[in-house]
């Protein structure tokens, strides 16, 4: 399984109730059980205009599936490389 970050412009997306969030989560969690394939939203960061999601899924491929079942829009998908913190620079 594979880490991803999903890029989503929703204008206005910053201004959304926690009413109108939690129908979007309702309909991302019933899409996930929908896909019958291994799937995790992980969680997703809301600013102004745009929704960026992390997702755990096998492929880009399924991402964009839970995207279309769900109406949700996709600027871009990026695979992640590597997560880095604070702690990173203890590395070496």
């Amino acid at each position: 399984m594979k880490k991803f970050v999903i890029e989503r412009t929703i204008p206005g997306a910053g201004q959304l109730t926690r009413a109108e969030l939690a129908e979007i989560a309702k309909k991302s969690n019933a899409v996930v059980t929908e896909l019958g394939r291994p799937y995790h939203w992980i969680h997703s960061y809301v600013v102004e205009d745009k929704i960026f999601c992390v997702h755990i899924a096998e492929d880009a491929e399924t991402i964009m599936k839970h995207a279309s079942l769900g109406c949700f829009p996709v600027d871009k998908i990026y695979e992640v490389q590597e997560m880095i913190d604070s702690t990173s620079a203890d590395w070496v």
